[in-house]
């Protein structure tokens, strides 16, 4: 083996632990900063409950007294021609 070829062997291993060297410490600092937001999310939910649970009891959502919006169709009409809906937009005012 020439010196050469011992060079770029030695080449190609200290490239190999240089690479292994940043990904642990990439896989650490990614570590870190997933606790962090971890730790976060969990100090803002405690202060939320607390909040919350410090609040006086509110009405409930008037979410399931909501009907559905009416259809705009009229099942006992007939539909209009595609003719008359265009002299209507068209006299209406509108380009068509």
């Amino acid at each position: 083996m020439t010196k050469e070829d011992r060079d770029r062997a030695q080449a190609r291993v200290d490239k190999a632990t240089k690479a292994a060297q940043d990904a642990r410490s990439g896989k650490a600092e990614r570590d870190a900063s997933a606790k962090a937001v971890l730790d976060n999310m969990a100090k803002l939910k405690a202060l939320r409950l607390a909040r919350e649970a410090a609040e006086p009891q509110r009405a409930p959502a008037a979410k399931a007294a909501r009907k559905a919006p009416a259809s705009t169709k009229r099942s006992n009409e007939k539909p209009v021609a595609l003719s008359d809906w265009l002299a209507s937009q068209q006299n209406g005012g509108r380009r068509t």
